[in-house]
């Protein structure tokens, strides 16, 4: 039976979620509470366990400077959040899938034939997809975590906004990291919420089901 403190909780969680783009600029969210938050969030489920979610956290005034220009309809999220969270999607995720798969016959959650097959599944066919399957695959798992994200930080009582709009071929090399390995997904940014969010619309469930 579900507990239904933590499924009322979790209901507020996501009701309560707002879009906030102006926030204390003198809040700081600390470095080890934004890793237990990016913990939290890798829980996401992804396409055979691989993980391809990749957070740049840019939370220092010399990172925020080097972002402002890839942002520009977006500066004011740069400037008074805690920190902007640049998700990217790795192409390259199957490299770390023998550690994962190591890890959990370690911690006795998977059997060693399981590990097996599955590993030789994995490294004889993800290698050989298409550049484009890769990405798809890469920021659908990363969206995925994204949105868990989000929604952790809610729980913590922080807020949230996520960012399609920034330079999406620039902002891989501006951070360091190899653009053909790395998919740009989204920019979110987090801290406490200066201004509330406006509440918004959602069409009802009948209007976006199918049922057949």
């Amino acid at each position: 039976m579900f507990n239904n403190t933590l499924n009322n909780d979790f209901a507020s969680i996501v009701k309560e979620r707002r879009s906030v783009r102006n926030y204390d600029e003198n809040f700081k969210i600390s470095k080890e509470e934004l890793s237990e938050m990016i913990a939290e969030a890798s829980l996401a489920p992804s396409s055979a366990n691989m993980q391809p979610w990749r957070v740049v956290v840019v939370d220092t005034p010399e990172g925020k400077e080097k972002l402002r220009p890839l942002v520009r309809f977006n500066t004011l999220q740069n400037d008074t959040s805690s920190a902007m969270l640049l998700i990217f999607g790795d192409t390259d995720s199957y490299l770390n899938v023998e550690e994962i798969y190591n890890t959990a016959v370690e911690e006795g959650k998977m059997p060693v034939e399981v590990r097996d097959s599955q590993v030789n599944t994995i490294l004889s066919m993800y290698p050989t997809l298409p550049k484009e399957v890769k990405i798809e695959v890469a920021k659908i798992d990363s969206s995925l975590f994204a949105m868990q994200l989000m929604l952790v930080a809610r729980a913590h009582g922080y807020d949230t906004n996520p960012m399609a709009g920034f330079e999406v071929d620039q902002v891989a090399k501006a951070f360091d990291l190899d653009e053909e390995r790395y998919a740009p997904v989204m920019i979110i940014s987090i801290g406490k919420a200066k201004e509330a969010g406006y509440e918004t619309v959602r069409l009802s469930s009948d209007k976006i089901t199918f049922w057949r």
